[in-house]
This record gives C-alpha cells, structure tokens and sequence, in this order.
C-alpha cells in the first residue's frame, strides 16, 4: 500500500447505496509521521490524545452521528407507541391559568379515550398535558429539549425522552402523533403550529386535525390570514380548512377522536 506523509494524508470514506448495499472504501491505512519517522497505525490514530481544539467530538462527522443516534434513540422508543396525539402551548402558564386547566381536562379525554398524549415534557401547558394524561391513567410522553437557560422536566412522564437537535424532536412530534392540540403559547408554538400545516397543505405528510384552543388568543392570527394572507392570494381558501379551532377543551380532544375513530386507530 503506498506511504504518505501526513500533510498529504486524507482519509476519505465513500457510501454508494444500490438498493441495500453499500460500498465503503479507506485509504491512507498506513500513515509517516515526518517529525519522528515513525509508522502511526490506525489504532495509534484513534486512540491518541489530541488537544482540547481538535477534539474529534466537535466536528460535523460527529455531529452527524449524534444526529443519527437521537433517531434511533427516538424511533426505537416511540415506535410501539399506538396512536398519539401532541398537545403544544406555552411554558410560561402557570396551574392557576384557564389554558392550563383547559389542557390538562382535554388530555385526561384523550387518554380515557386510548390515545397517548405527547407533550414538550417541560413546565406550562406541556405540564398540564402530561398531567391529565397521566391522571387519567394514560400514556404520558415527554420529548424535552436541551436550552440555553435549562428546561426542568414536568414529574408528569411516564416515557421520557431527551434531545439536543429541535429538528429531530420536531419529527418525533409529526411522525407519531394522529393530531395536535396547539395551546396559547409563543413563538414555538407558532414554529410547530406553521410546521404541521405547512406539510400538510404540501402533502409531506397525510393530513391530520390541527386544533387551535382559544378564540380569544388565536382569533387576531384568523382574521390576519383570512383578510391578509388569502386576500394577498399567499394561501387558498381551502387551506383555511386545515385547522379548526374552538374554545371548548371536550371538543378540542373528540374532533381527533372521531377522527381515530374514523380511521380505525381506535
């Protein structure tokens, strides 16, 4: 095998899939150091100490993996999870709050009902959704998030899960939920508000019921996307029946439930 240096060494790793094989190739097995003219193996290469800024832990590659090991992580625990539905709102309301109560009661239906609820796992609205479930003798998901400034888990969860990357909690809340409640709340709420039906006006997903909670709250946003967003012919009008919205917490829960029903989830 040829000899390098190593400032002409590269190690370059190819993937080609054709149908479920893939073709790996490394080259530069053998490495010269040309300081000390001494043969550094692979092994030699992976178990060196290295200094603190070329940490190997820091790279993209690694990330890459990380990335791939939150989806496993995630698609292994949630897979036998049965039909789900995830509630979403603010952090910041408090068990005093009529939206917290307003949660916590249409949670509790949907899981006397045999629907898991997932939930942001943290405080608020995320609190009062794995609450209810949880009272109600249900399947209480929290996927928490690691912040800047750190979420506390609510003591609601009966399966819990932890992630680095938004994007890939993100798919766990699409991929295994039937439907979403969506809550007052700020400006993550509105990300996985305008996520979901996003990908189903864009058909990336199947359609499912998108309940907004609160006339009150979300009514301002309606009338700015009726009287502007359609107006401006930026949506159709029949991208205003992709979200229904209500002010009754028994209501928010049975639209998704004869909708289980409906399609045999339930």
């Amino acid at each position: 095998m040829a000899v390098i240096s190593v400032d002409g060494a590269k190690n370059m790793l190819y993937y080609r899939g054709i149908g479920e094989n893939f073709y790996r190739r490394t080259y530069c097995m053998n490495i010269y150091s040309k300081v000390h003219n001494k043969k550094i193996t692979n092994d030699n290469e992976l178990l060196a100490t290295r200094p603190l800024e070329s940490d190997f832990t820091t790279t993209d590659p690694w990330r890459v993996l990380r990335i791939q090991g939150e989806f496993v992580e995630g698609f292994e625990a949630l897979s036998k999870l049965g039909p789900a539905v995830s509630i979403f709102g603010s952090a910041r309301m408090t068990p005093e709050n009529k939206y917290y109560e307003a949660a916590r009661m249409a949670s509790r239906i949907l899981s006397e009902n045999g629907l898991a609820v997932i939930t942001g796992g943290g405080p608020g609205i995320m609190e009062a959704g794995n609450r209810g479930a949880a009272e109600a003798g249900g399947l209480s998901v929290g996927l928490n998030i690691e912040l800047p400034h750190e979420q506390k888990p609510n003591p609601y969860h009966n399966l819990s899960l932890d992630f680095r990357y938004f994007f890939v909690r993100k798919t766990m809340f699409v991929k295994y939920s039937i439907g979403y409640i969506i809550f007052p709340g700020g400006f993550g709420t509105l990300d996985e508000t305008f996520e979901a039906l996003t990908l189903s006006q864009t058909g990336k997903i199947e359609h499912f019921p998108v309940v907004l909670y609160g006339w009150e709250y979300w009514g301002g946003l309606i009338d700015w996307i009726k009287n502007t967003v359609l107006e401006e012919a930026c949506v159709k009008e029949e991208d205003l029946n992709l979200f229904q919205i209500t002010d009754d917490p028994a209501e928010a829960a049975n639209i998704i439930i004869y909708k289980a029903q409906e399609l045999g989830f339930i």
